[in-house]
């Protein structure tokens, strides 16, 4: 697996009920045990169509072992797909869009694909080149995942969640290092000039027109804008970085 995928934790709501003492509140003691009733049903019927839903996204996944794709001598197997797979489905579902259709189950299994054959050329490259992690930088980020935790115990827990072990996760962390390392040196962010900058803020500036809330100067979020455009433009170099190492890569996707 190329990335981290962080856990969702689902929080549940308990619900509170206060009883009244005398003859004038019984009424409204009885209501409140009704819509106490009404919103344990709908909490029920919530539950259900959650666990529905994971029954389809589940459905999506493949076996552990299987060979999803090969990049060079390289295999992508099932664990490292439905870990891709299940952030995508999430972020699709962040977004209001629901991942279990048809046509959004294959969008998201090509993305996911996709995805994971450009880390993996990206990752092979970096190798190549001598890009790596050291012991302590890994150490260090693993401490720093560690304190996102209240134990130990609720760590381990986390990582069982995600059928991971902790010697996985240190992979992990050692290939999104070194790939982080090969981004920075070979597809560096481009200078993004003031009239960027004024464009996309007059870009922004425009669609807040008419808003209850009226866009803030561009003093205030220019830092923000110049970091986002940054980011596009890395991103662009590293679309066309990974279409190039494509041209001379033997991939062969299997699912």
């Amino acid at each position: 697996m190329k990335k981290i995928i962080s856990i969702l934790m689902v929080a549940m709501l308990a619900i509170a009920l206060t009883a009244c003492g005398s003859d004038d509140k019984d009424k409204k003691a009885s209501d409140t045990n009704d819509k106490a009733k009404t919103s344990q049903a709908d909490q029920k019927k919530q539950e259900e169509q959650m666990k529905d839903m994971q029954k389809k996204l589940d459905a999506q996944k493949v076996d552990e072992k299987k060979v999803v794709a090969t990049v060079n001598n390289d295999k992508i197997v099932g664990k490292d797909y439905n870990m891709a797979l299940s952030s995508s489905q999430m972020q699709m579902q962040q977004m209001g869009q629901d991942p279990s259709s048809k046509e959004a189950a294959k969008q998201i299994k090509d993305q996911t694909v996709e995805s994971l054959i450009g880390q993996s050329l990206i990752l092979q490259d970096a190798e190549k080149k001598g890009y790596k992690a050291s012991d302590k930088e890994v150490n260090d980020q693993l401490s720093q995942t560690k304190k996102q935790y209240k134990d130990e115990k609720k760590f381990a827990a986390a990582l069982k969640q995600a059928n991971l072990s902790e010697s996985d996760l240190k992979g992990q962390i050692a290939d999104g290092i070194a790939s982080q390392k090969y981004i920075e040196k070979e597809v560096p962010a481009d200078k993004v000039s003031d009239k960027e900058i004024q464009d996309y803020y007059n870009k922004y500036a425009k669609q807040s027109t008419g808003k209850d809330q009226k866009a803030p100067k561009l003093e205030e979020v220019k830092p923000q804008i110049k970091q986002q455009l940054e980011q596009q433009k890395q991103q662009e170099k590293l679309v066309k970085k990974v279409q190039d190492l494509k041209k001379n890569a033997k991939i062969d996707v299997k699912i």
